[in-house]
């Protein structure tokens, strides 16, 4: 059995945590203690904003109901997480030569038709000089996850954690909404409006959203003439925290069919399915 549970929490590395430290940030994550931990990857000394303090999840083999070995890479839920060493805005950057480097973050990019109020924003603009006379919008996407919410979690480390963390409840990694339902719109709204104007636009996420998404292209293109999208993603290394990891230029299509990327089952399979379901409409609670 697999399931995933706390990765990274408050910043800390959540696996080699003592049991008197997860208590102490349970009481945290159930708001008993305030304020909560600041964030350690952002550059203020802010509490974290996040609720309940989970930056990362991780999936772990489940034995004897207790947590086991972690599988795989941690998959960033919060997008907070993203600013350690400001390698993202930095890496951008380099990409796009820019050296006496600008940044603005949550700019104002859409208005309701009617009442003129603020309807978008671009997460962080990056700019050549504080004249902006080069600049690339950026996105950057956590993951959502569907399943139990971490508060059943943080009380069982509260109440039962011991020498072994309780196995974590029932929950995954929400590709299909990060991707299709929330990342794809934005981009399909924000790049041919960039496009028009001229400018580029990158978004961020981590790599084991990209590889859901279907990974690395066959060839690459990092020239940023040949599409409208710069493709940025890191990964976390235990040791090492956020560094790069890949990137490459995709067109807006290229961008959407990737983040689409999924096919219907099978007739048969789908009825089989349908069938195992139905319930007569009078007797439907």
């Amino acid at each position: 059995m697999r399931r995933y549970g706390i990765g990274e929490w408050y910043g800390e590395h959540f696996p080699t945590m003592a049991p008197d430290r997860w208590r102490t940030l349970a009481s945290f994550a159930l708001g008993k203690d305030e304020p909560p931990p600041s964030c350690p990857f952002k550059r203020s000394s802010s509490p974290c904003s996040k609720k309940g303090g989970v930056c990362t999840l991780q999936e772990y083999e489940i034995s004897d109901d207790r947590i086991g070995n972690a599988v795989g890479l941690p998959v960033t839920v919060c997008p907070n997480r993203f600013d350690e060493h400001d390698l993202i805005p930095r890496w951008l950057a380099d990409i796009a030569g820019f050296e006496d480097v600008y940044v603005a973050r949550e700019v104002p990019f859409m208005r309701a038709p009617i009442t003129g109020r603020e309807a978008g924003r671009i997460d962080i603009v990056l700019a050549d000089s504080s004249t902006a006379s080069d600049w690339y919008g950026l996105e950057i996407q956590a993951v959502y996850f569907s399943g139990d919410n971490m508060t059943s979690d943080f009380e069982e480390l509260l109440i039962h954690g011991d020498t072994a963390p309780p196995k974590p409840g029932i929950r995954r990694p929400d590709w299909r909404s990060s991707s299709a339902k929330r990342l794809m719109p934005q981009l399909e709204v924000k790049a041919p409006t960039l496009r028009r104007w001229g400018k580029k636009l990158a978004v961020s996420v981590d790599l084991p959203f990209f590889m859901a998404i279907g990974g690395p292209s066959e060839q690459p293109s990092h020239d940023i003439n040949e599409g409208d999208i710069l493709w940025l993603v890191p990964q976390i290394d235990p040791e090492r925290g956020l560094i790069k990891h890949h990137w490459e230029v995709l067109s807006l299509e290229a961008s959407s069919h990737k983040l689409l990327s999924a096919t219907p089952v099978k007739r048969e399979e789908f009825e089989t399915d349908l069938r195992s379901k139905l319930a007569r409409l009078d007797e439907v609670k």
